[in-house]
């Protein structure tokens, strides 16, 4: 049985137009989700995108939507039965959910770069609107929420990073970050291309979603990650448990783009400046940690979620 089977099986019965949420609890008492092929981690939310993209995208679906706030769904064979029904639900308003923003997460995502073994990353957040104005659509995912460095300082003995250096070779390697609250069917290629797109120039560049992702979601983004080398990061109020779910694939910087970027944001030029200039200094105890991105402490963390009421 697949999602949409579901729905249709408890809307044959049911009294009155359901909310996905509904739904899911009548086919929960008649057991229906038994019969689910695969249900995947938020088995709800699968449910109302799958009911709401075959509506939007099929002529022919067999679900209509009835009312918004709340969403309500009804079968389009049994369309002529609303004339005899009292829709107790359209009134019905969904409990309030604090809404957080995205760059609330970054103090998270911060933290777990710099503190990830796989990372040691020191990060700057770029804003997109201090960039100049150009042509309507022209910048559009040109820049990243967040770009990070990785200093070798740790990585070799002092002769080794002295040879490198009078090598003109030198092993910092630079991320770009593309942070979401979410990522849903109605969004992946969105957000995945969104990511391609303003992560070109750097040697690694990743997807980062904060709720979870559903396995369907996320086979898809197996199939992505190959294509296009993009990594996935599934990031946790609990930082330890932040985890790099699909490995992004290592590109030789693009310088040409490199340029343009510092040519119109600020931040970003900012962030290679410092890069430049601590490079040069050599020495891992004296990075400008005030010119990037502030690492908070635990406690500090738990303030910062506490105050913007971040949970999943």
């Amino acid at each position: 049985m697949t999602f949409l089977e579901l729905a249709e099986e408890v809307l044959k019965t049911a009294k009155e137009p359901l909310t996905y949420k509904q739904i899911w609890e009548s086919a929960e008492s008649q057991k229906f989700i038994q019969q689910l092929g695969s249900k995947g981690q938020t088995p709800e939310h699968t449910l109302r995108v799958s009911m709401s993209g075959d509506i939007r995208e099929k002529e022919n679906s067999k679900f209509i939507i009835v009312s918004r706030k709340p969403t309500i769904f009804w079968l389009k064979e049994r369309e002529k039965e609303l004339a005899n029904i009292t829709i107790s639900t359209q009134t019905t308003q969904p409990a309030a959910k604090t809404i957080f923003h995205e760059r609330d997460l970054h103090p998270l995502l911060v933290k777990f770069l710099f503190e990830s073994e796989e990372f040691d990353l020191y990060c700057k957040t770029i804003y997109h609107e201090n960039s100049k104005k150009g042509e309507k659509g022209k910048d559009k995912w040109n820049y990243p929420d967040i770009v990070g460095i990785h200093f070798p300082f740790d990585d070799y003995k002092k002769e080794t990073l002295d040879l490198l250096k009078n090598l003109n070779k030198q092993s910092c390697k630079i991320y770009s970050f593309e942070l979401k609250k979410s990522i849903t069917w109605a969004d992946i290629k969105e957000y995945y291309f969104q990511a391609v797109s303003n992560s070109s120039w750097a040697n690694e560049g990743y997807l980062v979603v904060f709720e979870n992702i559903d396995k369907e979601i996320l086979s898809e983004l197996v199939r992505l990650n190959a294509s296009f080398g993009i990594g996935i990061i599934q990031l946790e109020t609990d930082i330890l448990n932040s985890e790099v779910i699909l490995p992004a694939r290592q590109r030789n910087l693009d310088m040409q783009t490199l340029d343009m970027l510092i040519e119109k944001n600020k931040n970003f030029k900012d962030f290679i400046d410092d890069v430049n200039k601590d490079i040069k200094v050599n020495d891992k105890f004296r990075i400008a940690k005030d010119r990037y991105d502030k690492i908070f402490n635990n406690a500090e963390l738990k303030k910062h979620i506490e105050d913007k009421k971040i949970s999943k």
